[in-house]
């Protein structure tokens, strides 16, 4: 799949030597949905630390929210939507780094955001199963960013026979777990959460956060992946195995032209969240309300929800609406049509006509 967005690259920071092996490090970035991994994402490519970064974005649906809540930092960013980056796009990873490696020269390192639901380990696996991969790259480091106020919840969820726990594998397979949002919790949760995640994986740096401030020492240029541990863990690490999903939860994505009314809009949030937010694993959204110069940016897991005003529309953009919800057992037409009772009366009937939903593949 051919790069949606190409951006140059800042300078400065020492990088730490690298004189033993000289192959381009590699961070993968992996969580469960709305954990804030793209919050990190965004303290990474905003920190002063002058690394030239190529970053690698999975989306789970076929309307793409994340390329555009990425900051606009001077960095190469190439997106990958339609599936799952441990499974269906997983040719196209390879592909992408391949591609990578033909202009070496214009990066440092590259940082790879996986799907919230992705079973990190076959992405791991493709930097010691690829000969010319391995040749060339090195996997630095798998770091999950944990919610400490959902996390517990995903851990316990039950699963239909032969399917994964996704939260537990991206506990299990992390050399550094963000523990993010802990100001959303009290001290004795935040305990029992660190417990839990120190009986799935002990060897792991838990790094505890609010809005992922960490010191980005502690996650990048690590060389904390060790294949000899993993090995001891998992001996069938490198054996190929199909990744089976949750069949029950989907990606329901709406991309609707026109404006809409933001008092409907926040009646309808409101409403979904507080009737379907248990199901509803994450929500995200650029949207543009009637009477507004600037995006409408909301983001939610489960209940809880964010929003604020974005950047302004630019003159030469058509202004519209892109949601992404993932959940199990999602209604897409009712969320379509609630969805468009919100458009602004003087521009939202004579819109509907255009408007494009599109449902993601099944996890």
């Amino acid at each position: 799949m051919p790069p949606t967005t190409t951006r140059t690259t800042p300078d400065a920071l020492d990088a730490p030597d690298e004189q033993r092996d000289t192959r381009v490090p590699v961070t993968v970035l992996t969580g469960f949905l709305g954990s804030g991994k793209t919050t990190l994402l965004n303290r990474i490519l905003t920190e002063n630390h002058g690394l030239r970064i190529a970053v690698i974005e999975n989306e789970f649906g076929e309307v793409g929210i994340d390329d555009a809540l990425v900051v606009d930092a001077e960095e190469e960013i190439f997106e990958m939507n339609n599936g799952c980056i441990c499974c269906t796009v997983r040719g196209d990873l390879i592909r992408i780094l391949g591609a990578l490696m033909r202009r070496r020269e214009s990066f440092d390192r590259i940082l790879i955001e996986t799907t919230g639901l992705a079973d990190p380990a076959p992405v791991a696996q493709t930097f010691f199963m690829d000969d010319e991969i391995a040749a060339q790259l090195r996997l630095d480091a798998i770091v999950t960013v944990a919610d400490a106020a959902h996390i517990l919840e995903h851990l316990d969820e039950v699963k239909p026979a032969g399917v994964e726990n996704e939260a537990i594998e991206q506990v299990a397979f992390a050399d550094r777990i963000v523990l993010n949002k802990t100001d959303l919790v009290d001290q004795d949760r935040l305990a029992t959460v660190i417990w839990r995640l120190r009986s799935i994986n002990a060897l792991a740096d838990i790094l505890p956060a609010r809005r992922a401030d960490i010191a980005l020492a502690e996650v990048l240029d690590v060389h904390a992946f060790d294949l000899d541990r993993v090995l001891q863990t998992d001996p069938a690490f490198l054996t190929e195995t199909e990744h089976q999903h949750d069949a029950s939860v989907t990606s329901v994505g709406i991309d609707l032209p026109g404006e809409l009314d933001q008092r409907k809009l926040d009646t309808w949030l409101g409403t979904l969240l507080r009737t379907r937010g248990v199901d509803i694993f994450r929500s995200k959204g650029i949207v543009a309300l009637a009477g507004s110069d600037r995006q409408y940016v909301f983001q939610g897991v489960h209940m809880l929800l964010e929003a604020e005003n974005g950047r302004e529309w630019r003159a030469d953009e058509t202004r519209g609406n892109r949601l992404v919800f993932i959940g199990r057992n999602l209604d897409r037409a009712e969320l379509n049509d609630s969805f468009a009772a919100c458009l602004a009366p003087v521009r939202g009937r004579a819109k509907k006509a255009g408007q494009r939903a599109v449902a993601g593949a099944s996890a």
